[in-house]
């Protein structure tokens, strides 16, 4: 599996951008697709996972109702949308694969990464 994430920048507190993730290669092997985050000095966070198949969404509680999952099938990608942004919400964004089962919120349970793409939130 292969995974190309896209769509950071630069943007004022209070406003929104949207990333996108686009999956290649055996790309039914996968499980749930995850989007995580990684600030300057810290460990890289669970942002929210969708479900491959039942599109099941989950999110962390720092992003719920503000972050939205979505899946493009045709496309066989998924995006981020991310709106009322906060400067905490600066960090290298992080599309992820998992092969697994079962769903989890922790980063070692993902098989693939795509490149990552930086999201710098000005104050």
């Amino acid at each position: 599996v292969q995974l190309q994430a896209s769509g950071g920048g630069l943007v004022q507190a209070g406003g929104s951008l949207s990333l996108s993730c686009a999956a290649s290669g055996r790309t039914f092997s996968s499980r749930y697709m995850g989007w995580f985050r990684q600030a300057p000095g810290k460990e890289r966070e669970f942002v929210g996972r969708i479900g491959w198949s039942d599109m099941n969404i989950y999110y962390a509680d720092s992003v719920k109702g503000r972050f939205t999952i979505s899946r493009d099938s045709a496309r066989n990608t998924i995006s981020l949308q991310m709106n009322s942004l906060k400067p905490e919400d600066t960090a290298v964004y992080y599309c992820a694969a998992s092969l697994r089962p079962y769903s989890s919120v922790s980063y070692r349970a993902y098989d693939y990464w795509g490149q990552g793409t930086l999201v710098t939130v000005s104050s």
